[in-house]
C-alpha cells in the first residue's frame, strides 16, 4: 500500500488496534484508511503513540499539544509563540510529556490536573522515558539528564559528556541509556554507575536507534548499513565490536526501526529504498526498492508483522513483512 501525502512526513506510528498514523509538515495526521484530520496551524515537529494505545501525540511549531485518533483530533494544549518540538509517552505509567525551549512539561493522561515543569540550562532536543515510565531522560548539550517524572522539587541526575545530545533511547531493561549526538558518533551512559560508553566510527549523524531482541542488540542509523551494537551482558557494548547489516557503498542508512522483542530490523535508505532483514537467517528483503527522496520516518509494528515508511516529499507505504 502506497500513499502520496505531499507534504514531509515527520512520523509514523502504529497504534493498538494495528492502524498506522502520518504525521506530517503540513500540519496534518493522515490514516492509512484515507482518512485525514488538520491537526496542527504549521509543521508537525514530533511525533509518538498516545500512552492509551489509542492514536497519535503530536507537537507543533504552532506551540500546540495534539491527540488524534481516528476519530479526529483534539487540541491538548497550547504554548503561545513557543515550538514543541520533542513528546514522549509511558503506555506503563500512563504519562506523557514534551518540551519546549528549556522547559520539559510532564502531563498524566489519566490526571487532567496533573503537571510537573523542570527546566534546563540549555534548550531540550529529545525525550525518552525508561521502561516503568518512572524517569524521563532529556537530551540537551553537554549530556543527558534525569528526572523521576512525578516529583515535583529535585535535583536532576546529570550524565555528562561534552557536545549535544540530540537522539535518546533506554534498553528494555533500563540499565542503558543511549545519545545520538550532533557530531558523528553515538554516545552511552550505565546509568547505575555513569559509565561511559563512547561508540565512535560512524561516517554520518546517527538519526535513529532501536533495540531489539529483547534489549540483547541496538541498531542505529549512520552507516553505509544498519550498525548492530549488542547489548548481553552487565557491561553491554563494552569491548565488543558491531556489525553492519545491509551495506550499500551508494548510500546511507537514514532510519532504522525494530521490535523491542523481535529479531527484524528495518533500513530506510537516503535513496528512498526500504529494506527488512531478519537477523535469524540474515536475509534482507527489499520492501521497497524503487529510489526517490530519502527516507524520514520508518516504524515497525509491536509485533515485527508490517512495516511503515514514509519520505521528506511526502511518498508513504506500509508493508507486510
Amino acid at each position: 500500500m502506497s500513499f502520496d501525502f505531499d507534504a514531509y512526513v515527520t512520523a509514523a506510528v502504529f497504534d493498538r488496534t494495528g492502524q498506522v498514523l502520518f504525521a506530517l509538515g503540513d500540519g496534518t495526521v493522515r490514516l492509512e484508511d484515507g482518512k485525514s484530520f488538520p491537526a496542527h496551524e504549521g509543521a508537525v515537529l514530533c511525533a509518538c503513540p498516545h500512552p492509551s494505545g489509542q492514536g497519535i501525540l503530536t507537537g507543533g511549531d504552532d506551540g500546540r499539544l495534539v491527540w488524534t485518533t481516528a476519530e479526529g483530533s483534539q487540541e491538548i494544549l497550547r504554548l503561545k509563540g513557543r515550538w514543541i518540538e520533542a513528546v514522549a509517552a509511558s503506555a506503563e505509567s500512563k504519562l506523557y510529556a514534551f518540551a519546549a525551549g528549556k522547559e520539559l512539561i510532564v502531563r498524566d493522561a489519566a490526571d487532567a490536573d496533573f503537571t510537573r515543569t523542570f527546566v534546563h540550562e540549555r534548550s531540550v532536543a529529545d525525550l525518552a522515558f525508561d521502561p516503568k515510565g518512572r524517569r524521563i531522560a532529556t537530551a540537551t548539550y553537554g549530556g543527558a539528564w534525569l528526572w523521576y517524572a512525578r516529583i515535583a522539587e529535585q535535583k536532576p541526575v546529570v550524565l555528562k559528556w561534552a557536545g549535544s545530545h540530540v537522539a535518546l533511547a533506554w534498553s528494555p531493561d533500563g540499565k542503558f541509556l543511549m545519545s545520538a549526538m550532533q557530531e558523528n558518533q553515538l554516545h552511552g551512559w550505565r546509568v547505575a554507575d555513569d559509565k561511559n560508553l563512547k561508540m565512535g566510527g560512524y561516517p554520518a549523524k546517527v538519526k535513529s536507534l532501536a533495540f531489539m531482541a529483547k534489549g540483547q542488540m541496538l541498531a542505529t542509523s549512520g552507516a553505509n548499513g544498519a550498525v548492530v551494537w549488542p547489548f548481553a551482558g552487565a557491561t553491554g557494548p563494552l569491548g565488543k565490536q558491531a556489525a553492519e547489516i545491509g551495506f550499500d557503498q551508494s548510500t546511507m542508512v537514514a532510519r532504522v526501526a525494530a521490535a523491542v522483542n523481535g529479531q527484524k530490523v528495518a533500513g530506510g535508505l537516503e535513496d528512498g529504498r526500504v529494506w527488512v532483514c531478519d537477523l535469524a537467517t540474515q536475509k534482507i528483503d527489499m520492501l521497497k526498492a524503487d529510489k526517490g527522496p530519502p527516507i524520514t520516518a520508518l516504524t515497525i509494528s509491536p509485533d515485527a508483522g508490517r512495516l511503515a515508511w514514509g519520505d521528506e516529499d511526502g511518498g508513504a507505504g506500509v508493508a507486510t513483512i
